[in-house]
């Protein structure tokens, strides 16, 4: 369902140095690295993988979170060029999966739910997307799907993303400070991140633009039902003039040459 990920471990304002963006390009250290091109690789997800799908929605994901088959189906046919998953080289098995959307630029003007974002139109020139949902049972399989959508988002011209973030330690502070505003949280900092966990797993991937604290966003116990709507920029976006005029295999080439230098 939302685009939350799982305890055990996913999208970036603009960038002040090219370094920086291309940091976003690789996994956060050199073993994780190693480790995700290994054990995992990433590809657009067909009807064929509903069974996997479900399977880990359902091992994810209580009765209400987890997204049907209808919904899953139609999440593949409505953009199947953003519906990823990635899987283990040596068993074949779903280790994550990813589904996005386009968005109006201006999305997060009316954004309020999960369910409102998912319902949004698709335009067709768009540079916006929304992240519908990412499941995952192995941090090797979510390095896997940023690897490979990446170079992808580059070709196409994509720019913003945007997610929806719970913010788990919520209920918590609001027991042992009973006055204090859900936005006294979600913008309190330590160390200059974040202080929610969850926030400051985001931020660490790009994630520093929050747009709103959004009340009823989808159920969460931990988060007092609240979701933050999150915004990044796609690194290296602003040469997207160059990256359209290139081959798709280019590009990635490049990408990986790039990341290999940090």
């Amino acid at each position: 369902m939302p685009l939350w990920p799982l305890p055990h471990v996913l999208f970036w304002p603009p960038f002040t140095t090219m370094d920086r963006a291309l940091r976003l390009l690789a996994p956060p250290s050199a073993p994780a690295r190693l480790t995700s091109r290994v054990r995992a690789q990433a590809r657009l997800l067909t009807p064929g993988d509903l069974p996997a799908l479900l399977e880990l929605e359902h091992e994810k994901w209580n009765a209400v979170q987890a997204a049907s088959r209808t919904q899953l189906l139609a999440r593949i046919e409505a953009h199947p060029e953003l519906a990823m998953g990635a899987f283990c080289v040596h068993t074949g098995k779903l280790l994550a999966s990813l589904f996005l959307k386009p968005v109006p630029d201006d999305f997060d003007r009316d954004a309020q739910t999960w369910q409102s974002c998912v319902a949004a139109t698709s335009p067709h020139d768009s540079r916006s997307l929304f992240g519908i949902s990412l499941s995952s049972r192995d941090a090797a399989g979510v390095d896997a799907l940023f690897a490979y959508f990446w170079p992808r988002a580059l070709a196409r011209g994509w720019r913003y993303i945007y997610l929806g973030s719970p913010v788990p330690g919520l209920r918590a502070w609001r027991q042992r400070h009973p006055h204090g505003s859900v936005e006294d949280y979600v913008y309190r900092r330590r160390r200059g991140r974040p202080f929610d966990p969850q926030l400051r797993y985001y931020h660490r991937r790009g994630f520093t633009k929050i747009v709103g604290a959004k009340r009823d966003y989808f159920p969460h116990e931990r988060s007092l039902d609240y979701g933050v709507l999150l915004r990044c920029t796609v690194p290296l976006s602003l040469l997207a003039p160059v990256w359209q005029r290139l081959p798709a295999a280019w590009i990635t080439s490049v990408t990986r040459t790039l990341a290999s230098f940090l």
